[in-house]
């Protein structure tokens, strides 16, 4: 409910003394009597009152001014139904939100409501209060106006019904205001307490309303005398039998056509204009609801009245007003509205009668019959209006923008298009700042880009490009993120450099301090920075030049530490920066500008490992699927076609090692296909692929001979190489069996060309060869094996002769954990003669010293596992010996007889390597390698140790049966695996800082152990312990490693 008072004391007493005069005045003694020919004298007074009331602001456009006026009329209106209806005051002034204003008026009748719309030209006011009544009661209020104009009819009369027509025919237009509902309920409130009145079929009803308005100008035809009005009429007759029964869908007219219609509506409110103030936002306004009116059919069609009576009724209008001389429009009326719009009328008109077809007889007779009366007026007029300029056309369009009036979006593409050159530079630029939020389009940042490279090139205002420069960036920032992708996949087929690729150097200058501030911000913000603000300013330098951006980006990964988390993260946002090229741009480049960009990082920033492992960690996370569509912002096969395949054809034209290549690969192989399809490495040539990697991992046996060959693959790569050929075998083999037929002669050209290489390298991809080759190997590896013919068979190699079986044995356990199954399962060892036994592990000792310098750490691992495996199964015979032991230690040693005969087994495995017959098999890089592998298996024993320690004692519980025992050899064994990496240590060519690290891990796994059990020790045996290890220490040549182990020896 309304609730505040629609008038306030002084304004409702100046309509009330208005009306009580004219009530006064009125010959029949009341205002609920009076007559139409009396209103000139009776009526001033309620015309003076209302005046007053508005101010004398009768036209004003002001949202104020019109709710005033419509508040008025909302008032007589209501004041009329309470009478016709006659309303129960005791339920009114409850519920009736205007009951008070009401009650001060004197009853009125329809003649005072209707020339009160007459003369305060309160029509458009009028119309939009009917549009708020049920179908019912509007129909209703039609049929009363119409009752009243056909009565006496005059000029005003028909003015007021062609321009409630015109009103009803356009439609409702706009929200409605509060007091519109609170007016509509007097309508739907009873007189009584009874039902509602039900409300009638709207169809019955609108049409009802067409029918009473065709009849009512058929009625009065004879008393329109102007050929203004008869130009009013014959227009709505036509436009309501055009959009009731002509035009059956909604018609779209471009932006382009409404704009001159329009510019022709405003050059003749401008030519009829005949006060100081012209309001141009009110004539776009009102012809944008003729223009929306004609282009959409009639929700209902008026069943009173049929096309063939409309038609008809229409015909008769014509002949009438055409003997009377109505129609002939003379050069003055020509410039008339009216004039104008039956112009417009007409040929819409016959456009539409020419394209029906297969009308009914009487329809075609009566369709025919109005064509050509319509046709012969034509003739009749003139056929001038006002010139359609484009400059007048751009100034509505501006207006049209800046007051977002109707359908203002249709015009902005063509304000930006069309209209540019149309207005000064100042005018268009300031239109496009003014409406920013009406310009953020990604086809109209796109079309800005156009013009402001097409006004770099012919304008000498450098301002105001830079002034359009700076507007279409920060359209182009509003943009959402997905346009903004669109956009930049744009700018950079336009060029790589973007929208400085265009432009002047005046335009970019400071363009270099911009782009260090958004990324300065990004680093030193880090992940505490605000990812859709970093996002948006990167796009910002992005697209203003991408290159630049792509180029800055790739370094500040590379050279700090951790950076690449976050500016992948970045980049995988704006995926429009990693977008492929057009095939145009393509061809003169080669890929992606972002690969690009990676390329130039590699070949420039590249100069420390660590460099090295950032430039991988950045293209590993983009070369990750990102987001719902499951694509790599890098693309695996650009990555590879960029980096990777280039290095394996011409190493030694690359800034960057085998190495590096290889871990690229390799995170690019653990990434699976996101979408079900075949796997990305099957379209980039796999087994060639295969084969190149193969060659590698074959010349990896010479990983420790000085060379000159340009690639050089260390035992790093070898492992990277391995877990590749793994990998590959794996989804490669998946493909073929897929589709065996369509790989098969591939899978056997593979197998001849790797027949050539080591013996090893097949059985890395054992996943690919599956059931179609067997398993070959040296003859003498079958010497000590029994493998079963179906599956393995020998082959005769030049470097594996008699003897080599154990050799080859051990080579296949450090291949994969299922081959050393096999290996073990099928080793032929009579484990009841002695000899046979003693001669097996001298063998493997020897075999062990051949085997240990070319293994990886994995290979390395597995090999340890087997011998482990032949320690505790007894196949393996390994005597310990004190030699590190003053005195006969009385402890049970059983449960670590296994880590105790390993350690002493290395030790004789190293004894070997470093004694005169081997000391030229490796050189210092060798050396530091086969101390890794030590240290990593002595790590591992620290680790069982860890594992069979008793829980800690403590002061409050005595200790666990046979606990401080358990610690006291878990002491023993610690001293005696000090002394091994000691002795070994020693022995190597080069100091291993490895074992180094490793004896400390000794000595503080000791320490741990003593404090842990304190009582595993006296103080006299810990004194013994101490010289000792220090006695053993003191055999180290580095001083700095010596004094560091000592003084960690004193503080046990």
């Amino acid at each position: 409910m309304f609730q505040e008072p629609w008038l306030k004391g002084d304004m409702a007493a100046v309509l009330q003394g208005g009306f009580l005069l004219a009530d006064k005045l009125c010959q029949a003694g009341s205002l609920s009597a009076a007559k139409k020919e009396e209103w000139s004298t009776v009526g001033r007074p309620v015309i003076d009152s209302i005046k007053e009331l508005l101010c004398g602001q009768v036209q004003s456009e002001h949202a104020e001014e019109i709710n005033k006026r419509k508040k008025i009329l909302c008032i007589l209106w209501s004041k009329l139904l309470e009478k016709e209806r006659e309303k129960d005051v005791e339920i009114s002034w409850k519920e009736n939100a205007l009951f008070s204003i009401l009650n001060q008026l004197p009853d009125i009748n329809r003649t005072v409501l209707f020339e009160v719309v007459k003369s305060m030209d309160f029509y458009k006011i009028y119309v939009e209060l009917l549009l708020c009544l049920q179908p019912p009661d509007l129909c209703l209020e039609v049929e009363h106006l119409v009752q009243y104009v056909t009565t006496d009819t005059t000029s005003e009369d028909a003015l007021l019904l062609l321009e409630v027509w015109r009103g009803l025919w356009r439609g409702s237009w706009g929200g409605t205001e509060t007091f519109d509902g609170v007016f509509a309920d007097q309508f739907t409130e009873a007189p009584s307490p009874a039902p509602k009145r039900a409300k009638l079929d709207p169809d019955t009803s609108s049409q009802g309303v067409m029918f009473h308005l065709f009849s009512a100008v058929r009625e009065m035809k004879d008393d329109i005398n102007s050929s203004d009005l008869c130009c009013f009429a014959l227009s709505n007759c036509l436009d309501s039998i055009y959009t009731s029964y002509l035009l059956g869908h909604q018609v779209e007219r471009s932006a382009h056509k409404k704009l001159e219609r329009l510019s022709v509506e405003v050059a003749l409110a401008k030519h009829h204009n005949k006060t100081e103030r012209f309001d141009l936002v009110k004539v776009i306004r009102e012809a944008q609801k003729d223009i929306a009116a004609v282009e959409t059919p009639s929700k209902v069609k008026p069943a009173g009245l049929t096309f063939t009576k409309a038609m008809q009724t229409a015909l008769c209008l014509l002949h009438v007003w055409e003997e009377k001389g109505l129609l002939k429009v003379t050069e003055k009326c020509d410039q008339s509205r009216n004039a104008l719009g039956l112009r417009n009328s007409i040929h819409r008109m016959l456009q539409s009668l020419d394209q029906c077809s297969g009308l009914e007889t009487e329809e075609g007779e009566s369709g025919n019959e109005l064509k050509n009366a319509l046709k012969k007026i034509s003739e009749n007029m003139l056929q001038n209006e006002p010139t359609k300029r484009s400059l007048e056309m751009a100034s509505i369009a501006m207006v049209i923008i800046d007051h977002r009036l109707a359908g203002y979006q249709q015009f902005v593409p063509l304000f930006v298009a069309d209209l540019s050159w149309s207005l000064n530079g100042n005018e268009w630029i300031s239109c496009l700042e003014r409406n920013k939020t009406a310009f953020q389009q990604r086809e109209l940042v796109m079309k800005l880009v156009s013009i402001l490279i097409a006004k770099c090139q012919t304008d000498e205002d450098i301002q105001h490009c830079r002034r359009l420069k700076d507007l279409v960036v920060d359209l182009f920032c509003e943009l959402p993120t997905s346009d903004k992708n669109n956009t930049l996949v744009d700018m950079i087929n336009l060029s790589k450099k973007g929208l400085h690729g265009h432009l002047p150097q005046a335009l970019t200058v400071g363009f270099s301090e911009e782009l260090n501030l958004a990324f300065n911000c990004i680093i030193q913000g880090g992940a505490q920075s605000n990812s859709d603000l970093a996002v948006s300013a990167i796009a910002r330098v992005a697209f203003q030049n991408p290159e630049a951006t792509l180029h800055q980006c790739c370094h500040l990964a590379v050279v700090n530490l951790g950076a690449h988390i976050h500016l992948s993260k970045i980049l995988k946002c704006l995926s429009g920066l990693g977008a492929q090229p057009s095939d145009k741009e393509s061809g003169k480049t080669g890929g992606s500008l972002l690969c690009r960009c990676l390329q130039k990082t590699v070949k420039d920033k590249l100069a420390s490992s660590q460099e090295q492992e950032n430039f991988l960690q950045f293209l590993g996370a983009l070369m990750e699927p990102s987001g719902d569509s499951g694509r790599s912002f890098v693309p695996l096969q650009e990555a590879f076609h960029t980096f990777i395949f280039p290095y394996l054809s011409s190493p030694s034209s690359h800034h960057y090692s085998l190495e590096m290549c290889l871990k690229l690969l390799h995170s690019a192989l653990v990434l699976e296909p996101q979408d079900g399809s075949s796997h990305w490495v099957m379209d980039c040539s796999p087994f060639p692929l295969l084969y190149c990697l193969c060659q590698l991992l074959s010349e990896s046996c010479r990983c420790w001979e000085v060379t000159s060959d340009a690639v050089h693959v260390s035992m790093e790569s070898k492992e990277v190489l391995t877990s590749i050929l793994n990998r590959l075998g794996e989804v490669v083999g998946e493909e073929v069996a897929a589709a065996p037929s369509t790989w098969s002669r591939a899978l056997f050209w593979l197998y001849s060309k790797v027949e050539a290489l080591d013996w090893t390298v097949r059985f890395h991809l054992k996943a690919l060869w599956r059931d179609h080759f067997k398993n070959e190997v040296p003859s003498s590896l079958l010497e000590v094996c029994d493998l079963p013919e179906q599956e393995w068979s020998g082959i005769k190699l030049v470097q594996y002769g008699q003897g080599t079986g154990l050799l080859a044995w051990l080579e296949c356990c450090s291949l994969s954990d299922a081959i050393q199954k096999i290996m073990l399962d099928s080793l032929s060892l009579d484990q009841l003669s002695p000899d046979t036994v003693s001669m097996f592990s001298k063998g493997l000792l020897l075999t062990l010293s051949q085997t240990l310098p070319w293994c990886t750490l994995g290979e390395w691992a597995r090999v340890m596992r087997a011998v482990k495996h032949l320690l505790t199964s007894g196949r393996l015979h390994v005597p310990y010996s004190l030699e590190y032991a003053e005195f006969l230690p009385l402890l049970d040693l059983r449960a670590f007889a296994c880590e105790l005969r390993l350690s002493v087994l290395l030790l004789r495995v190293l004894q070997l390597l470093c004694g005169a017959s081997c000391a030229d098999w490796l050189p210092p890089p060798g050396w530091a390698h086969v101390g890794r592998l030590y240290a990593s298996t002595i790590r591992e024993t620290l680790d069982v140790l860890k594992a069979k320690l008793p829980p800690s004692s403590s002061p409050s519980s005595d200790p666990k049966p046979g606990g401080e025992v358990c610690s006291q050899e878990v002491l023993f064994v610690l001293t005696q695996l000090f002394c091994h990496v000691m002795h070994v240590h020693v022995m190597m060519p080069c100091q291993s800082e490895p074992l180094f690290l490793c004896a400390l891990e000794i000595l503080t796994l000791y320490e741990a152990t003593l404090a842990a059990h304190p009582k595993s020790c006296t103080s006299l045996e810990g004194d013994n312990t101490r010289h000792f290890l220090k006695t053993i220490t003191d055999n180290l040549d580095n001083e700095h490693m010596k004094s560091i182990l000592l003084q960690k020896i004193t503080q046990l």
